[in-house]
């Protein structure tokens, strides 16, 4: 029976159409993450965490899925690419508070200013295991519908820089136009210390500095470091007045979509991750990359504990009457929680509850 070229032709494309429309048995899944740091993993938490992260996955689960990283900034402002993971045009992101406050205002509590008494106890509290961590990650996918993949410093207390004059005691911080993320909280502090909080997106702030549309800047000392903010700055205070967190977020639909060997290397690999970024923020801070480095350009001081007290006397009150003002009686009842978790971990309590349910399995 002789076929026709139109029917070879229909067959032709069926088989094609079907080729298409179903997938290989073990089709790879791509992972997009973005954050808005540079990509080098020596350089900056974000960085070392997504290369981590990278490697770990797709070696775990032999290439089933593969990790596409987007450095920089490339794909958007913080607050966008919260939205983008949100409704899965990518999958996943590593964002700073200035861009999770957009879609998760409650993200403020951290700024209570010198609540956290060290780096341990940090590492401690903003941590997914502890107990404060996990009420947080559940309120954040309850409230926008993302998963919390990791929770961490986003590279170390904060310290204020400007082109001005040493700030040594409060009255020095008078009049400074000292640029903020769009945080109430950040605006808060600053103005409460006397200063003019002047909030823009992070790519403006380096021109800012430069033009003197902002006389000074915080942020910690890896951040700073990075960005060169040594090039447009002069004086660095080291305050240590807040630490403020990144929240790496996961699209919760491809997260599920995930099959369970899979999701088990994700999570394995993101808790790994999130400790090579707090190490690497760690050493930056001590090395030549860091503090050391800074203070080539810039002179450097820090503000004696009795001058600190003055500091947080005025400025502690002012962020805990806004977040009561702002939240109500949720956001006092987050505010409070954080605190009996960083008042656990001052004492090893965390820790010490960690260990016994540990005992116990």
């Amino acid at each position: 029976m002789k076929i026709s070229n139109a029917l070879k032709f229909t067959v032709f494309a069926a088989a094609i159409a079907l080729a298409v429309a179903v997938p290989p048995a073990h089709a790879e899944k791509v992972l997009k993450i973005s954050h808005l740091n540079p990509g080098d993993p020596f350089k900056n938490n974000s960085g070392a965490m997504t290369s981590v992260f990278k490697s770990l996955v797709e070696a775990g689960t032999n290439g089933s899925v593969k990790v596409q990283i987007f450095s920089d900034g490339q794909l958007g402002k913080d607050n966008e690419v919260i939205e983008q993971t949100r409704v899965g045009v990518i999958q996943s992101n590593i964002s700073s508070a200035g861009g999770v406050a957009q879609h998760y205002p409650l993200i403020g509590v951290f700024d209570l200013p010198f609540a956290f008494p060290n780096i341990a106890v940090v590492h401690e509290v903003m941590d997914l295991d502890s107990p404060f961590g996990r009420k947080l990650a559940a309120d954040i996918e309850h409230k926008i519908g993302l998963k919390v993949l990791g929770l961490l410093d986003s590279g170390g207390y904060f310290a204020i820089t400007n082109s001005k004059q040493p700030i040594r005691t409060l009255d020095d911080m008078k009049g400074l136009r000292i640029r903020t993320m769009t945080l109430p909280t950040h605006e808060t502090i600053i103005s409460s210390l006397g200063g003019k909080p002047t909030s823009l997106p992070w790519p403006e702030v380096y021109t800012a500095l430069q033009t003197g549309v902002a006389d000074g800047q915080m942020n910690p000392i890896p951040i700073i470091a990075f960005a060169k903010f040594d090039e447009v700055q002069k004086y660095i205070t080291l305050t240590q007045h807040i630490i403020t967190p990144y929240v790496w977020f996961i699209n919760k639909s491809f997260y599920d979509s995930l099959t369970d060997d899979e999701r088990y290397v994700v999570d394995y690999a993101a808790k790994t991750a999130v400790i090579a970024g707090r190490g690497i923020s760690r050493i930056i801070e001590a090395s030549s990359q860091g503090l050391p480095h800074l203070a080539k350009k810039m002179e450097v001081n820090s503000v004696s504990a009795a001058e600190l007290e003055r500091f947080a006397s005025v400025s502690q009150p002012a962020v805990r009457s806004l977040i009561q003002q702002k939240f109500g009686a949720e956001g006092a009842e987050m505010l409070k929680a954080m605190e009996a978790s960083i008042q656990a971990a001052s004492s090893g309590g965390t820790r010490k509850e960690r260990m016994a349910l540990q005992g116990t399995r």
